[in-house]
């Protein structure tokens, strides 16, 4: 298909969240839910917990995992780590300026202990509340931050790559971080501008083909203009959920986070699951180029 009639077929779909169109980064308001499913005593979150994801963006659980599932979980990424070391498959991902292993995309496919964990009953009940619906991996992978030399990831939301690079209609979707190690406020945990869900930063710049070659390592295209994230900070200001291994993080997909590098010696690793909801899967990207890899953003057939 060419770009150009891509381009038309999308037209015809109103772009509600157009990025990367404009000389100046605009803001636009959200279209869609954020909580997709009326909280009843059934819920698998309480009410306050629904609540406070609706309002912030997203939710920290405590110690989700026991210990013997997280130790199933620790044992299999550092295995993979070992592997990756030497491996020269596209799902590796190296740091910036350096070939340690930054993170291994699509581990719920290739790796039976991962996609055992993408379809954990708990894990899944969370996932159809809050998305209303059914749903799927649309990516997976282990971010590595080891200590002492461990690198950032830029403040960005997810949605925005997605809508454009990927073709995700709508802001229904979510990510699931699982701690493989203990998250303190100082070894570059998850930074969340809480509330920053609610509003679209639509970004300048035009996708360079084949983007995610070197986004995946250093985003410079589809991440906030300064002006728009000091605004956003001065609003909802920042907020670290941190705590013991085993814990998750689930945040929606629109919300502006990051994290620091890691000069410390305590690593951080989280394992990455990203739910669509079934009624959301991704169509031809906005940005009107080809799609990103499959191990990047799974797809069915265009």
């Amino acid at each position: 298909m060419s770009k150009n009639h891509a381009s038309a077929l999308q037209e015809k779909e109103m772009d509600v969240y157009p990025s990367r169109v404009h000389a100046e980064p605009r803001i636009l308001k959200r279209q869609d839910p954020v909580v997709h499913s009326e909280w009843t005593p059934d819920a698998p979150l309480t009410q306050e917990q629904s609540d406070f994801y609706e309002r912030n963006g997203y939710l920290f659980l405590e110690g989700f995992f026991d210990r013997e599932e997280l130790s199933r979980y620790q044992e299999e990424a550092r295995r993979l780590q070992i592997a990756a070391r030497d491996s020269e498959k596209d799902e590796v991902i190296r740091e910036p300026g350096g070939n340690e292993v930054r993170s291994v995309f699509a581990v719920h496919e290739s790796d039976e202990v991962f996609k055992q964990l993408s379809q954990h009953p708990r894990l899944l009940a969370i996932m159809e509340y809050l998305l209303g619906s059914e749903t799927y991996i649309h990516q997976s992978r282990i971010n590595y931050k080891p200590g002492f030399t461990g690198k950032e990831f830029y403040w960005h939301s997810d949605f925005e790559t997605w809508h454009v690079e990927d073709g995700m209609p709508r802001m229904r979707a979510l990510s699931c971080s699982i701690a493989l190690e203990d998250n303190y406020p100082y070894n570059g945990p998850l930074m969340v501008v809480p509330g920053s869900h609610k509003e679209f930063v639509a970004c300048i710049g035009q996708t360079p083909e084949d983007h995610f070659k070197d986004s995946l390592r250093k985003q410079e295209y589809g991440v906030p203009d300064h002006d728009s994230l000091t605004r956003m900070v001065k609003e909802g200001g920042i907020d670290t959920p941190v705590g013991k291994a085993g814990s998750i993080v689930i945040f929606d997909c629109n919300i502006m986070h990051g994290s620091n590098s890691n000069i410390t010696p305590m690593p951080r690793s989280n394992i990455f699951m990203v739910y669509n909801s079934v009624e959301n899967k991704v169509k031809q990207p906005y940005s009107g180029q080809k799609p990103r890899p499959e191990y990047i953003a799974t797809r069915d057939s265009l």
